[in-house]
C-alpha cells in the first residue's frame, strides 16, 4: 500500500485519539463522585484563607419543632443538659358526651419513644431510637395554667407566636401541685398491651407512659360535660391550659428520648350507666391529645474552659478549635476567602478567582475531630450540617445530591458526609463536599455569605428556628435538627496548630483553556 493511501487512515486513527483524549478532559472538569480515599480530579488548591470560630447561643425559639425531648443528657464534654416539656392539650372531639352517671377509673399519659417493630410468631419486639443515656431520671409531672397563645399579640396576631427554650423559670410560676412522680425512670424496649386477651386488646410500643390521678379528671373533665369550656378547642385550650413535663435526676448523670409529641396523649377510662340496662355499667375512653403547642425549654451547664472559649472567639483570623453542641448551644461559623481590602464588596482572594475562572472539579471542607478533646464512640453525633447562615437556607449542593431520597440516616451523604470512624470506633472527620457552592462563587458570582456548621438529628429537615436575639455574623436562624439534638463534638478549627488536621478548604479545579 503507498504511503499516500494511508494518510486518509492515519487522520482517522489521530482524530479518534484526540477525541479520546478531550472527553477525558471533560469528564474531569465536570467532576468525580469520589468515595473513600480515592483522589478527585484536577489540580489541588488549598491554599485560600479560611476563618471559623464558635459562638454560644442565645435563647432559641422551640415550639413547632419536628420533634421534642424530655429527660437529661451529660455529655462527656460539655457537661449537663436538662430538658423539660409544656406541651398544650386539646379534646378528641368537641362537646363530648360521656353518657349518665360517668366515673372516671383511670388515667394515664403516654409519651411514645421513637421505634421500629418487628413481630415474629404473635410476639412483638421493638428497637428503640433516638434514646441517650441508661441512668434513671427523676419525672415529675404538673397542671400548667400558662396559657400558650396561637398568635403574637405584639404583631397585631398576624405573626405566629413563639416561645423560647430558657422560658422555663415563667413557665414553672404558672403550676399547680404535682400530678404525678416518676422516680427512676429508665427508657426500655418494653411495650404496654391494654385489655390482654380481650376483643379489644390494644398494644402500645414503648414510652412513657404515667398514671394520674383520677379526682382531677373527673372534676376537670368528666363533670364538665356541656358546659362552654368542653365545647370547642379553643375555649378548652384557655380552660385546660397543658401539662408540664419537668425532669431531675440525684446525680450527673440520666436519659433521654427524643419523641413525636403529636403521637402523645392522655387516656381516661371512664364507665357510664347503659341506657337500656342501669344495672349495666358501660366502659368508653376519651382522649386528650398533645397535637397543638408544645415548648422545650433547656438548663445546660458548660465547662468553664469552653465558656471562656466562645465568650472570645477570635473572629479575625479564626480559632484554634471549633464547639458544636446541639440544643440552644453553640455553632461555629465559616468564612471563606479572606478580607475585602478595596471595599468592593467582593473578598480579594474571590476576585482573584474569579478573573481565572477556574472549573471547579470538587470542593470541600473537611472537619477533624479533635480527638485530644472528645471522648469517641456513642456519644459522638453522626451528623453535621452546614449552610448559609446570611439565608438561613441550605446551600446549592444539597438538592443536588443524588442520596437525599434515601432515609435520614443515609441520606445526603455526598454533601454532608457521615462521621467517619478509625479502626478504633473513634470519629476521624466529616466530609463537607460544597462544590457547586464554591463554583457558583467563582463562576455565578453568588454572595459569599457566611457558613453555620451545627450537627444535627435528621440532615432531611428543612424547617429552622428562631433565635430571640440575632447575633453576628447574620445568625438569625439555626436547623431545627439541631435544635432537637442533644450531642456535641469538638472539631479542628483553621487556626489549629495541627497542620495535618486544621480545617482548610481543599479546591479541585481544572484551568480554561
Amino acid at each position: 500500500m503507498k504511503i499516500k493511501n494511508l494518510l486518509p487512515i492515519a487522520g482517522a486513527i489521530l482524530f479518534f485519539v484526540i477525541a479520546l483524549s478531550s472527553c477525558k478532559e471533560d469528564i474531569s472538569t465536570i467532576g468525580s463522585e469520589v468515595l473513600g480515599t480515592e483522589t478527585p480530579n484536577g489540580i489541588l488548591d488549598d491554599s485560600q484563607t479560611v476563618v471559623a470560630y464558635s459562638r454560644k447561643l442565645g435563647p432559641l425559639q422551640s415550639n413547632r419543632l419536628p420533634a421534642y425531648q424530655l429527660g437529661i443528657y451529660n455529655d462527656p464534654v460539655y457537661g449537663k443538659s436538662k430538658v423539660n416539656l409544656l406541651s398544650q392539650l386539646t379534646l378528641e372531639s368537641n362537646d363530648p358526651k360521656f353518657g349518665d352517671s360517668a366515673e372516671v377509673d383511670s388515667v394515664f399519659v403516654y409519651l411514645p419513644f421513637f421505634s421500629t417493630a418487628t413481630t415474629v410468631d404473635s410476639v412483638t419486639t421493638y428497637e428503640l431510637d433516638s434514646i441517650f443515656g441508661s441512668t434513671p431520671i427523676n419525672v415529675s409531672i404538673f397542671p400548667s395554667n400558662y396559657f400558650l397563645r396561637d398568635y403574637d399579640p405584639n404583631s397585631g396576631f398576624e405573626e405566629l407566636q413563639n416561645y423560647y427554650t430558657d422560658q422555663g423559670p415563667t413557665f414553672e410560676e404558672y403550676l399547680g401541685p404535682e400530678l404525678a412522680n416518676v422516680e427512676n425512670f429508665i427508657p426500655t424496649h418494653n411495650g404496654y398491651i391494654l385489655n390482654e386477651g380481650e376483643d379489644d386488646e390494644v398494644k402500645l410500643p414503648p414510652g412513657l407512659r404515667v398514671k394520674l390521678p383520677v379526682e382531677f379528671f373527673q372534676e376537670k373533665i368528666i363533670d364538665m360535660e356541656g358546659t362552654p369550656e368542653l365545647r370547642n378547642s379553643n375555649n378548652f385550650k384557655n380552660y385546660m391550659r397543658g401539662l408540664y413535663f419537668k425532669v431531675d435526676s440525684p446525680t450527673d448523670n440520666g436519659s433521654l428520648f427524643i419523641f413525636d409529641v403529636t403521637k402523645a396523649f392522655v387516656s381516661i377510662f371512664y364507665s357510664y350507666d347503659n341506657e337500656t340496662d342501669p344495672d349495666t355499667r358501660d366502659n368508653a375512653t376519651f382522649r386528650l391529645n398533645m397535637n397543638a403547642i408544645s415548648v422545650n425549654t433547656f438548663e445546660n451547664q458548660l465547662p468553664q474552659q469552653i465558656q471562656t472559649a466562645i465568650e472570645n472567639p477570635n473572629i479575625q483570623t479564626g480559632d484554634e478549635n471549633l464547639y458544636l453542641r446541639g440544643g440552644d448551644g453553640i455553632i461555629s461559623v465559616v468564612e471563606l476567602f479572606g478580607k475585602d481590602n478595596d471595599n468592593n464588596g467582593v473578598a480579594d482572594e474571590l476576585e482573584i478567582l474569579r478573573d481565572k475562572k477556574w472549573l471547579i472539579n470538587e470542593a470541600n471542607l473537611i472537619f477533624y475531630v479533635n480527638q485530644d478533646i472528645m471522648v469517641g464512640g456513642s456519644t459522638e453525633p453522626e451528623r453535621i450540617i452546614i449552610y448559609d447562615l446570611k439565608n438561613s437556607n441550605v446551600l446549592a449542593d444539597y438538592n443536588l445530591d443524588t442520596t437525599n431520597g434515601l432515609e435520614a440516616a443515609d441520606a445526603l451523604t455526598i454533601h454532608y458526609g457521615k462521621l467517619q470512624k478509625g479502626s478504633d470506633g473513634n470519629g476521624q472527620y466529616y466530609k463537607m463536599k460544597i462544590t457547586n457552592h464554591i463554583s457558583n462563587l467563582i463562576n455565578k458570582d453568588s454572595t459569599n455569605v457566611p457558613l453555620g456548621i451545627v450537627v444535627s438529628q435528621n440532615v432531611l429537615t428543612r424547617t429552622t428556628q428562631k433565635l430571640q436575639n440575632p447575633m453576628e455574623p447574620s445568625i438569625e436562624q439555626v436547623p431545627s435538627s439541631s435544635v432537637i439534638s442533644p450531642e456535641g463534638t469538638v472539631l479542628y478549627g483553621n487556626a489549629s496548630p495541627n497542620q495535618e488536621k486544621r480545617l482548610k478548604l481543599q479546591i479541585y479545579y481544572t484551568e480554561p483553556n
